[in-house]
């Protein structure tokens, strides 16, 4: 690290603790020519992440949308504002491990589907019923049911183990 006042590049550290609530590192520093002390920060380096929209047009990943997307679905319900970024932290944790750099909007859209309907079944039907574009009734009943029936299932295989 380079001191500020000389230029120097031999500094040793003096004390470290976490920043940013674990996200990064703050050392205070000594420089070994002039004995200044500064401080620095140290970071891990993100790529990056492009969504592919349907169109084909790229544009980079946007947490806050998906904070405005499931809060809307979310409206209403027993879902609090601190859960719905824990719920988004998760989403674009899952994101970033899964992806290289590239990530297709509908990829996001089920990622996100296949959360909610674990977490909570009014804002999984909110959700569904704009990001895959229902028509009608029909759809919100095959919706409905394809959740009743995934409700039944994981009963019956809880009360078999």
């Amino acid at each position: 690290m380079q001191c500020p006042n000389c230029q120097n590049t031999d500094s040793r550290v003096l004390e470290s603790r976490s920043a940013d609530t674990g996200k990064s590192v703050r050392r205070r520093r000594e420089c070994l020519n002039c004995s200044s002390r500064f401080t620095t920060y140290e970071r891990i380096e993100s790529m990056p992440i492009a969504v592919i929209k349907k169109d084909g047009s790229r544009e980079l990943f946007n947490k806050d949308k998906l904070i405005k997307g499931i809060s809307r679905a979310c409206e209403k319900t027993s879902f609090s504002s601190e859960s719905i970024i824990n719920f988004v932290d998760s989403i674009e944790s899952q994101i970033i491990q899964d992806s290289n750099k590239d990530i297709k909007s509908s990829e996001i859209g089920e990622l996100i589907l296949d959360n909610l309907r674990n977490e909570n079944e009014v804002a999984y039907i909110r959700f569904a019923s704009v990001y895959r574009k229902f028509n009608g009734v029909k759809d919100f009943i095959a919706t409905l049911q394809s959740l009743k029936n995934t409700s039944k299932n994981e009963l019956a295989s809880i009360l078999q183990n």
